[in-house]
């Protein structure tokens, strides 16, 4: 296999991933009808950055130890369960506060505009880097695209990056199209009802990683 056959058919593999509807998505797409696209940018980048470090360790074989130990990884899966079920009731609380719901638009050049970039950003590597989904995902397909005499953890790196570049595609739709809904879709009311959509998705997404074989 040459690094070019490598690219095409990894390339095709995780293009089925991206488009799957999955928490990803969920995330991104929740971010750009509540909170703006700068939001969804940074869940956005937080969910790549994520998915860089899975790519590498799998490359390296960290990955491999995580698939060859049920403790290790039913460890990492109950802790990512409670990560996004903590995540999900934290958004359907929320929506009881009063004054909880409306959060005014705040301008790029106040400083105040960094804080919720970096708690999006954080929010979407700390959920891909607790899905113990895309690390055996990572590990059942890197291995298999790296050819023979390359760099594991060079290849690792490429791949994932292809990866990025498609989810990068895929996320950027998602927040080209909700854009036309957002002016509607940033009102209270519908704020409070997607919010508690998304929450129960993600507690039911940590509820399947604890429940569903691997």
């Amino acid at each position: 296999m040459t690094f070019w056959q490598a690219i095409a058919g990894f390339t095709v593999v995780a293009a089925l991933l991206t488009i799957i509807p999955g928490l990803d998505s969920t995330l991104v797409l929740r971010s750009a009808l509540t909170k703006g696209r700068a939001v969804a940018i940074a869940t956005g980048g937080g969910i790549a950055s994520g998915a860089m470090v899975w790519g590498v360790a799998a490359a390296v074989g960290a990955s491999a130890l995580l698939a060859a130990s049920e403790l290790a990884y039913r460890l990492l899966t109950l802790a990512g369960a409670l990560y996004m079920v903590f995540l999900g009731i934290s958004l359907i609380v929320k929506t009881f506060r009063r004054g909880g719901l409306a959060e005014p638009d705040v301008p790029a050049v106040d400083t105040r505009g960094r804080h919720p970039l970096l708690r999006a950003w954080l929010t979407g590597a700390t959920t891909n880097l607790l899905n113990p989904k895309v690390g055996v995902f990572y590990i059942a397909t890197i291995p298999q695209f790296i050819p023979h005499g390359s760099s594991p953890i060079l290849m690792g790196l490429v791949l994932a990056l292809v990866h990025n570049l498609l989810s990068a595609v895929w996320f950027a739709g998602l927040i080209a199209a909700s854009s036309f809904a957002a002016r509607w879709l940033r009102h209270p009311r519908a704020t409070r009802i997607i919010d508690r959509v998304t929450g129960t998705v993600l507690v039911g997404f940590g509820v399947k990683l604890v429940v569903s074989p691997h």
